[in-house]
């Protein structure tokens, strides 16, 4: 009996002995994790990175400048318009590190766009916009498209002041005119106009001159000076974009030449964080490319996820 006693007291003992290193092993290896991962931290950036095209997309891409900037002050970023045009020529010229596109690259002619790495950083919803004296906040597609085609020259047509229609165009090689003319007028050519490539200036000339009518994206919408229309009664809202009620959307692209390598990588990784999508993005009116119940094609080609 006092022998199978020993027994028992040297088997506990045993067991005692093996679960003790077991845990004094994890200790040990999670450690020498937590060390390996301070030894890998990422080399603070630096260098300039210059980034051009969409001038919808300025205001989202200027404000993430500045808080990628002020995180790393060693990095100077330059973010100018001047159209989504540009932005994918210069980025296939090599003039950018950074092209921005409210448009595909295949959209345009003579972009090499097999060259061109697509990044679609946010979505963006666009409507038309009047001067608030014209007197009318919805509007049908179809009397829209009569409108941008000079179809329909005053606005008491349609219900609204008796003033003259004054056009507000944006270049040909504006990626904002693009997607209006696609998804607004239904690929409809507009009449001559006054044309203006600026966002801004487009606001404030529709917001100085009666019976001025444009098209600006929701992220200019930011007072009364202008009047966003609702088209076919649906409300030119985020909600209605993600859905895909509202039909005149587009993703904001942020081209590279190849493969994103170094500070601009790091960059499109910021404008891809949580803090920018689920924050920025919607300070500056812009939607989440992950709250979309739709998507669209180079073609336009639109379907549920």
């Amino acid at each position: 009996m006092k022998s199978f006693k020993k027994i028992s007291l040297a088997l506990i003992l045993a067991a005692l002995m093996v679960f003790v290193a077991a845990c004094g092993g994890g200790t040990s290896t999670d450690k020498k994790e937590r060390t390996s991962n301070k030894d890998n931290k990422t080399a603070e950036l630096s260098g300039s990175l210059s980034v051009s095209g969409s001038s919808a997309m300025q205001p989202l891409v200027a404000a993430a400048a500045e808080e990628f900037m002020a995180e790393n002050p060693n990095v100077d970023v330059q973010v100018n318009a001047g159209g989504s045009g540009t932005g994918l020529s210069q980025v296939a010229e090599g003039s950018v590190q950074i092209g921005n596109s409210d448009v595909f690259a295949e959209e345009k002619e003579g972009i090499p766009a097999d060259q061109l790495i697509d990044h679609k950083v946010a979505v963006v919803g666009m409507t038309a916009a009047v001067n608030p004296k014209v007197g009318i906040k919805d509007i049908k597609k179809a009397d829209l498209i009569k409108v941008f085609t000079g179809k329909i020259t005053n606005w008491k047509e349609l219900g609204g002041a008796d003033q003259k229609i004054v056009l507000v165009n944006r270049p040909d090689s504006s990626g904002t005119r693009a997607v209006f003319n696609k998804f607004a007028l239904d690929g409809a050519t507009p009449a001559e106009g006054i044309t203006e490539d600026s966002s801004n200036t487009v606001k404030k000339i529709i917001n100085e001159t009666e019976g001025a009518v444009g098209y600006l994206a929701f992220s200019y919408f930011t007072d009364e000076s202008v009047t966003p229309l609702s088209i076919d009664g649906v409300e030119p809202t985020d909600v209605n974009v993600q859905s895909g009620e509202f039909p005149v959307w587009a993703y904001q692209h942020s081209y590279t030449k190849g493969e994103a390598t170094d500070l601009a990588k790091a960059f499109l990784d910021y404008l891809m964080s949580d803090d920018i999508q689920n924050t920025l993005l919607k300070e500056q009116g812009y939607l989440p490319v992950t709250k979309m119940k739709v998507e669209r094609d180079a073609k336009g080609n639109q379907k549920d996820l």
